[in-house]
């Protein structure tokens, strides 16, 4: 059996996910805590990187929550039924699989992680109705070399983890714990793209809600790493709390490569 604490990498692509944080400045992320919290979970690659011993994960995203609990249960099932798809994978295919309701929960997770590996650009988009509706991508890339399941159900073992709104993982956290924060970066008068890839648009409301639930736990003793636009209207908004930085990252999520560029993200550090 794979040694999980090796091999154990992210599944999932996610709009705004933060691979490009990890691999190059995880000087930014404490050195010793006790737990791990993270309340908008996505593809986990903060999560993945550090290996936490105890978490909690979140996501408003249910069906993401439903997905990971099922690699988490039975990582085996999940691997079979991605297989079956990977063989069949087609055009045709993939608008069958998205229209697609099964019971098996294994089936279940293996057609999100199908969608999200064949989908356009990996963006996870719902309707009005709840239906995801993100177009067929140009990937063909259903299984990858480095997938291993176990690996990943390992280590999820020990880790909760929990679908709704961040407060209620934010609200956990104590002193010594890390919590990772990273919304959709919507700003002031909604104006960045990032709110249309979800069904529950998260507004500027929701970012003064989180910027108290941060302060909370900050004042509780929690470590914390918050990750938004850097904008003017988030800038006050944090104000005062905690030291922040401007870091320089590539977007991919332009359907036009050439309208692709780096963008300017920032990141609050609070309590290290």
């Amino acid at each position: 059996m794979s040694d999980p604490v090796q091999v154990a990498k992210p599944f999932l692509k996610w709009a705004g996910g933060k691979r490009w944080l990890v691999s190059s400045h995880s000087y930014l992320l404490p050195r010793t805590f006790n737990r791990y919290i993270e309340p908008f979970l996505g593809s986990g690659a903060v999560f993945f990187s550090l290996r936490p011993k105890e978490a909690i994960l979140s996501d408003s995203n249910e069906r993401l929550i439903d997905c990971y609990l099922t690699v988490k249960a039975d990582p085996d099932g999940v691997w079979r039924y991605l297989r079956e798809f990977k063989r069949d994978h087609s055009d045709k295919f993939y608008y069958e699989i998205r229209n697609a309701a099964f019971r098996s929960p294994a089936k279940t997770a293996a057609q999100f992680i199908y969608l999200n590996r064949t989908c356009f650009n990996g963006i996870y988009r719902e309707n009005l109705r709840g239906v995801f509706n993100v177009p067929r991508g140009t990937k063909d890339s259903v299984i990858f070399p480095d997938d291993d399941f176990n690996a990943i159900s390992k280590l999820l073992k020990p880790v909760q983890l929990l679908s709704g709104d961040f407060a209620g993982s934010l609200q956990a956290a104590k002193k010594g714990d890390f919590v990772f924060v990273d919304p959709p970066y919507t700003v002031r008068h909604n104006s960045n793209g990032f709110v249309k890839y979800n069904q529950k648009i998260f507004d500027w409301k929701d970012q003064i809600r989180l910027r108290d639930e941060v302060k909370a736990a900050a004042s509780r003793g929690a470590k914390l790493l918050i990750t938004n636009a850097n904008h003017p209207s988030i800038i006050e908004l944090y104000d005062g709390i905690g030291s922040a930085t401007a870091l320089n990252r590539a977007s991919v999520i332009s359907g036009d490569s050439t309208s692709r560029g780096r963008y300017s993200e920032l990141v609050i550090t609070i309590g290290y």
